[in-house]
């Protein structure tokens, strides 16, 4: 199936064409970052009416990379959810008026679903697999027995991780998205200089806690004599960024082996953090797991994650209402597609 999809759950907005749920012929993603870095943060009245700017010509530049038109297109997959409603209602309206003019076939697919099947579109992994989704609004560990049957071992009890990368990033008078400004400044800097806290490391339960790792950095923001520059600003990014990877880390293993999982997923934008990255990879081979992170480009928000479960779910015979709503939170274990 040929497949146009459609994302605009947050911040960017984008649109790509798929084949059969694994072959991209395109995926543009508009970023909205210059917009919102003067906040600090997504400002979701600005977030709804960029997408709106850029939601057409988005999805036309798509088609164009693909070289296909709508006559070509057999169904429309769309982000229903969970996000910002105002921003996901556009790319709704769109994904929903070219189903109708078009008699194709509609499926909303749950933001978080498109980024733990990522993976599957650059090599096949089988299920049953464990899932660990970090992003600027999740933190959650899945056991994902197949598509569309997921199982939520854990999930944070405040901030997720890239809220906490973020609001870090802030704190010490970085750019937004912060992740990114950490992660480079980290790659210089001393991750063993200061001892940040690893909140619910010890405990036995799968959940995590980040708010306690963001007041941490900011009391030693605050009993610093001076501003932190230099060589100190690199080892405050690399400390945090250590503690928050071994948390990830750790709870990942420990969730592998309570499940008996040998394959793990790690997916979402925070997955693109080289430390996470070469934390996990570190405990994977010392502890004989298999893992997996999408490239760069499909941990952001994009479009052509979407249609693996897209393709699936129609290739089954579902078939979403054109009066299909958004929705801003949407358990994945109740997908109900």
């Amino acid at each position: 199936m040929l497949l146009l999809t459609i994302e605009s759950s947050c911040d960017e907005t984008s649109a790509a064409v798929v084949r059969d749920g694994r072959q991209i012929l395109s995926n543009i993603v508009a970023s909205q970052v210059d917009v919102h870095a003067r906040y600090g943060g997504v400002v979701p009245e600005l977030a709804s009416r960029k997408h709106v700017e850029a939601i057409t010509v988005v999805i036309d530049e798509a088609l164009e990379q693909a070289g296909v038109s709508l006559d070509d297109i057999e169904g429309v997959a769309v982000t229903r959810g969970p996000g910002l409603v105002g921003a996901l209602l556009v790319g709704l309206s769109a994904a929903k008026a070219i189903a109708f003019a078009r008699d194709l076939p509609l499926v909303g697919v749950h933001h978080i679903e498109g980024h733990i099947l990522a993976a599957l579109m650059e090599g096949d992994i089988a299920f049953p697999y464990l899932a660990l989704a970090v992003s600027g609004g999740h933190t959650h560990l899945y056991h994902v027995e197949g598509i569309g049957r997921y199982r939520i071992l854990g999930r944070t009890l405040d901030d997720a991780a890239g809220e906490a990368f973020d609001k870090v990033a802030k704190l010490l008078g970085l750019g937004y998205p912060g992740g990114v400004h950490i992660d480079r400044l980290a790659a210089k800097g001393d991750p063993e200089a200061i001892s940040f806290p690893r909140p619910l490391l010890h405990k036995k339960n799968l959940n995590f806690s980040f708010s306690g790792i963001k007041t941490a950095v900011l009391n030693y923001v605050k009993s610093q004599p001076g501003p932190i520059e230099g060589a100190h600003l690199e080892n405050v990014a690399a400390s945090f960024q250590a503690a928050a990877a071994e948390v990830l880390c750790q709870k990942t293993l420990r969730a592998a082996r309570e499940t008996g999982l040998q394959r793990v997923v790690v997916a979402g934008g925070v997955a693109c953090n080289s430390g996470l990255r070469r934390q996990m990879q570190l405990l994977a081979q010392k502890e004989g797991l298999e893992v997996h992170f999408p490239s760069p480009a499909l941990c952001g928000d994009n479009a052509a994650m979407l249609a693996v479960a897209g393709d699936h779910y129609l290739s089954s015979g579902f078939r979403a209402p054109l009066d299909l709503n958004a929705v801003a939170s949407w358990p994945l274990d109740r997908v109900g597609n």
